[in-house]
């Protein structure tokens, strides 16, 4: 299909780091054999899990945004690959498929301004064809029957993750959202700030939980919108951690009570985890050790239908911290599933 690049042997064997007496996750993963039938050929493999890369920064810097999101699948799939492979890890469930690219879309991104409306108004045309490539992607994964783990780009792409989820299941999905912000924005053309808004119009999301607002930066208008839509709810990263009127334990059950009676998605925003690189990095945020708790979970739900991890934006001094972390948070989502 346009846009996906699959991944290589060559590329596995120049990402590996083999070490005597030891066996690394990506020596035990499966690359894709075939790619002239995507759902034919994973219908006919023997995993559980499909992970994909997006490599844009189209969504984010249509919504204002800082980029770099773009570079996290390179972050990621670098650390990931070379993870021990034991009885945790389970390498043998996974395939890597490889990673959708925009590099036109990219080149095009450098020449706009975000100060012109017009240049954003271009950018968000772009993202709409992202959707399509990210929701036919997923759709194909679904249908056959695997579980899509998606890396980087912006929060735009939650559209097609759950459009894509939806139409293979034909009915709408639910979603989680562990994330700062809820991305349920006005439907003004496509961008990282309303994915969910969007797929709720269209009729691909059904119940949505945001978890962990952040007081200072919802709106108050948000906040009426959030609390007029009976099938809408969220918690806020102040209630659980500042003032503790409840606790994040509570507030899992809770998310899981609205979502988890129906296929939903996982979805993991970066920027709410503390001091991470990303599109909206914050200084105060849920820690690396609670995003993980929260991943593993969701991930013992029985019906949910992706994970995805979205902005990240390694920089030059820290793509080995991102990569660590979105690796953790993958072979957390991938231990939860196989424990049951």
């Amino acid at each position: 299909m346009e846009h996906l690049k699959p991944f290589t042997n060559s590329e596995l064997n120049n990402i590996l780091n083999k070490r005597p007496k030891e066996t690394k996750f990506g020596e035990h993963v499966l690359l894709f054999p075939d790619f002239s039938n995507i759902y034919e050929q994973l219908s006919k493999l023997d995993v559980t899990y499909v992970i994909f890369g997006i490599k844009e920064d189209v969504g984010v810097f249509a919504n204002y945004g800082n980029t770099g999101t773009s570079k996290a699948w390179d972050a990621a799939i670098n650390i990931l690959l070379n993870v021990q492979s034991n009885a945790y890890t389970h390498a043998k469930k996974v395939v890597v498929l490889g990673h959708l690219e925009f590099d036109s879309y990219q080149e095009k991104l450098k020449k706009l301004d975000q100060n012109k409306k017009k240049d954003i108004q271009k950018a968000r045309k772009k993202v709409s064809k992202i959707d399509e490539s990210v929701a036919y992607l997923v759709s194909q994964i679904v249908s056959a029957g695997k579980i899509p783990i998606i890396i980087g780009g912006g929060h735009n792409n939650a559209y097609g993750n759950i459009k894509g989820t939806s139409l293979a299941l034909k009915k709408a999905i639910n979603a989680v959202n562990f994330d700062a912000h809820h991305d349920f924005r006005a439907e003004e053309g496509r961008h990282s700030g309303n994915g969910f808004s969007y797929a709720y119009a269209e009729g691909f999301l059904k119940n949505y939980f945001v978890f962990g607002l952040h007081e200072n930066y919802t709106s108050e208008t948000s906040f009426k919108t959030l609390k007029k839509l009976k099938q809408i709810q969220y918690s806020t990263f102040e209630s659980m951690m500042i003032r503790r009127d409840t606790n994040f334990d509570t507030e899992m059950e809770n998310a899981s009570n609205h979502v988890s009676d129906k296929p939903f998605g996982l979805e993991i925003d970066c920027d709410a985890i503390q001091n991470i690189p990303s599109s909206a990095m914050t200084p105060s945020g849920f820690s690396t050790n609670k995003a993980r708790a929260f991943v593993h979970y969701f991930g013992k739900q029985e019906l949910v239908s992706y994970l995805h991890i979205c902005e990240a934006a390694p920089t030059q001094e820290q793509p080995t911290q991102v990569g660590k972390l979105i690796s953790y948070l993958i072979t957390d989502f991938i231990r939860a599933r196989e424990s049951f």
